[in-house]
């Protein structure tokens, strides 16, 4: 079962940003931010979005490595960018 994170909606956080970062940092939990009852955005601690970038620079360089090191046919870049435009649709 998914953890319920806190949240706030945009309208209180104008109010009350700094306690937010405050209860952000100290509880090292996210807050997710809502506009009218819709997630729109987070406040995650600093280290957090630190990990994930790195973790994400980390798995996008594993990728890269693993399929220079495959000998295979190359893919045409016209259908890398066929297929990634098709998978934001």
């Amino acid at each position: 079962m998914e953890e319920r994170l806190p949240s706030e909606s945009i309208r209180d956080l104008r109010d009350h940003l700094s306690e937010v970062i405050d209860r952000v940092n100290s509880t090292e939990s996210p807050t997710v931010i809502t506009r009218r009852g819709k997630e729109v955005g987070a406040i995650i601690p600093i280290d957090a979005l630190r990990l994930f970038l790195q973790w994400e620079e980390e798995h996008l360089n594993r990728i890269v490595d693993e399929r220079m090191s495959d000998p295979g046919p190359g893919v045409p870049l016209e259908d890398v960018i066929a297929e990634t435009l098709a998978r934001s649709e």
